[in-house]
Parts: structure tokens; sequence; C-alpha cells
């Protein structure tokens, strides 16, 4: 298992999804993966499930045993995946030296914020190669609620001390959040203006007596100059392939010779796409959306009647083939 991520965030960030679609561009691409859910509480995966923690134990075995709610049930089952990390590392050596590990983590941001046994377990993790994908939903309405997704992904990048990357998911939305969507879109990768911009939005909604208190925590994330963040639209191939390159760069992917992973090249390939600009993601998902949409379906179409032809032509050739042979059978 030399390559992979593991996936935290939020509750409706969009982690599950993304790992969807990563299998699904990795199946595309003929490079192997392997998923594997760590959310006790997850009993909807849309994704073809490699390991499932639910195999050694579920959220609602342990709140109906132990009485507990679902925070404190959350936490039993991470100390006891803890206390049986041989069952998890059994299974994941037998996925094969060449499986790319994606691991699915609970909603519960706290784990990846404060718990210790989830960064002992990353720690070991990154040991091998993980980098931590932390998904943030992109549609916070308020500024403030902007500053608090920053101060969660500073945390976590903090506490887990894993090479770290922030998406805000769910970018095709940005349009629908007017003047906050195109501030979110500048801030992206920072601006000169950033203090300025959230300590008048901040000062705007909150009362004065909170005037320090927002400019502490704006300070702070410009302070550690660590948070910035890459875009992602699952549903967008371009999306899609520029958070592969930067996550297959993160995890050292990119320096492996070309002659042990066939698939070097699509991972060596320059960071381009939607998430590589502040500009790009302005005119791409809010600008002139609907143009891009227009054209990519138009390409979605072009690529799909090329793929149909060119199994025509191998199913015509498969016939031909059968039928010499048949013709040899009978001579």
């Amino acid at each position: 298992m030399p390559f992979g991520e593991v996936v935290c965030g939020a509750p409706g960030s969009g982690k599950s999804t993304y790992c969807y679609g990563k299998y699904q561009l990795f199946t595309a691409l003929n490079r192997p993966i392997a998923v594997v859910n760590l959310d006790p509480a997850n009993d909807n995966i849309p994704y073809p499930c490699a390991i499932d923690i639910s195999d050694l134990i579920t959220l609602q075995d342990v709140m109906k045993e132990h009485g507990l709610g679902p925070n404190g049930g959350m936490l039993y089952c991470m100390e006891y995946l803890e206390a049986n990390f041989d069952w998890l590392e059994e299974r994941l050596s037998q996925l094969g030296p060449d499986a790319y590990v994606m691991i699915d983590l609970p909603g519960q941001v706290e784990l990846s914020t404060n718990h210790d046994s989830m960064k002992e377990r990353h720690a070991e993790a990154g040991q091998i190669g993980l980098p931590c994908i932390f998904a943030t939903h992109t549609t916070s309405q308020t500024a403030s609620k902007y500053i608090s997704v920053l101060l969660l992904s500073l945390r976590a990048m903090l506490h887990l001390e894993l090479p770290h990357i922030n998406v805000l998911s769910k970018i095709d939305l940005l349009s629908n959040y007017g003047e906050l969507g195109a501030l979110q879109s500048r801030l992206l990768h920072g601006s000169p203006r950033t203090s300025h911009t959230f300590e008048n939005s901040l000062n705007a909604a909150l009362p004065p007596k909170y005037a320090a208190l927002n400019m502490a925590m704006i300070s702070l994330v410009e302070d550690y100059s660590l948070v910035g963040f890459e875009t992602l639209a699952v549903e967008d191939k371009n999306s899609m392939m520029h958070l592969m390159r930067m996550v297959d760069r993160a995890n050292g992917y990119v320096f492996v010779p070309p002659n042990m992973f066939g698939l070097f090249s699509s991972a060596a390939g320059p960071v381009q796409g939607p998430g590589s600009d502040v500009r790009d993601v302005q005119e791409r998902w809010v600008d002139y959306k609907e143009v891009y949409d227009a054209h990519e379906r138009k390409e979605w179409r072009k690529e799909g009647e090329i793929m149909r032809d060119q199994a025509a032509r191998e199913q015509a050739t498969a016939k031909a083939g059968s039928k010499i042979r048949e013709r040899k059978v009978k001579q």
C-alpha cells in the first residue's frame, strides 16, 4: 500500500461522493484503487467498499449495548478500532502493493482536530505516504461561517501533522451564493486584501464588542499562512483530474520511476484545471458556468461516440477472428 489518501471533513461536505468519484475516475484510467470505509455509522455507502469497519463494529450496536449517544458511540468505535488496529492492518496488506488506498473517515471533525487515536493512526498512515484531504462544503453563506471553516482546516492541519490539501467541494454551486461566492473564489489562495475584506464582513454581521475577537481569528489564520483551498466539482472531469494530480504530488506518486506504475504520466502532467488559478474558478463556476457546462456536454457526447465506435470495431474484429478460427477448424 504505497500510495493513497485520507479523506476527512464535516458531515455533508461530500467525502463519500468524492471517494466514489475518485473510484470511477481511477477505474476509467485502469488504475487500481481500494476504498476503505472507517465510518461505523455509514450504512449507505455509494462506492464498492474494499474494507468496511462495520465488519468489525457498528455505531448502532455500540449505542444499543453501552447506552451511548451518537458522539460518544463514535469515539468508542474509533478507540475500539485503535485497540484492534491489527484487524485493519491485516486487510490492508491483502489489497496488494499496487492498490491506491482511499480512507473515508467519519464526519465528526473532532476525530481529526482533537482526538489522539486518529492522530496516531494518521501518523502511521503518513509513514507509508497517505496525505490528508480535508473536504469543506463551499456553500458557507456568511463570512463568519467561512472564518470557522478556515480555523477548522487550520486546526486539522496542525493536529494531524500530515501533508494536507484543503478542498472546497461542490464548487459548482458557487454561483448560487451571490457576493460571498465571488468573495470565496477571490480568497482561495489568499489575497492582500484578505484582512480588510473579512474584517468588514464580520464587523457588519456581529456586534461591535466582537471586533477584537474577529481580528484575532483573522490574524491567526494569516500568521500561520497554511490555509489555502483547491476546488472540486466531482462531476467535472477536469476538476477531478486537477485534484488527482495535486494529491499525487502530495503523496509522492509523481516521484516513482515510470516503469513501476503505468499511469505515471497521468500523475506527472501539468497541474492545470479549474482549481489552478482563482481567475479560472471565477470564470468557470461563476461568470460563464452555463457556457462551460454546454461545452463539456458536447465534449462528453463526442467522447461517448468515439468509445462506442471503438467498441463496435473491437466487436467486429472479434467476430471476424472467430469466423476465421471456425473455418480453420472445419478444414
